[in-house]
C-alpha cells in the first residue's frame, strides 16, 4: 500500500511518501527479530481505513483521511504534541482498552474491515 502527498495533476504521480505491506503478519514474516511496532500500528491502521476511505500523506500527524481528519498513530504513552493547533485530529493508541475525548483505541479499527 502505497501513502502518497495530497497532490493534484502531474505532481499526484511522485514517489509516494511511505509504503506499507498489506497484512502485519508478513512484516514479522519477513523481519522476525527486527520488527518495528510503530511500523506495525501504522500498517494496520492503514489496512483497515483504507478499504473505504482516501488517506493521504500529512506533514503533522500520519495520516490524513479523506482529506478532513488528521490520525497519529502511537503507543500507550502517546502525546497530543503532534496534533497540537489541528482541527479534527485525533490520537490512535495501541495497549488501551477504552478512549476519551479525542483518543481512539487502535483495536477499535479493526471492527472496520
Amino acid at each position: 500500500m502505497q501513502l502518497h502527498s495530497k497532490a493534484k495533476g502531474m505532481s499526484a504521480m511522485n514517489k509516494p511518501e511511505k509504503i506499507y505491506l498489506q497484512n502485519t503478519n508478513l512484516i514479522h514474516h519477513i523481519s522476525q527479530d527486527n520488527s518495528n511496532i510503530g511500523n506495525i500500528r501504522e500498517t494496520f491502521f492503514m489496512n483497515q481505513i483504507s478499504e473505504t476511505h482516501k488517506v493521504s500523506y500529512t506533514a503533522q500527524g500520519d495520516f490524513l483521511v479523506d482529506d478532513k481528519y488528521t490520525f497519529e498513530i502511537g503507543g500507550k504513552g502517546k502525546s497530543q504534541k503532534q496534533i497540537s493547533g489541528l482541527e479534527n485530529a485525533f490520537i490512535v493508541k495501541d495497549d488501551i482498552e477504552t478512549g476519551i475525548m479525542n483518543i481512539i483505541p487502535l483495536w477499535l479499527f479493526g471492527f472496520l474491515f
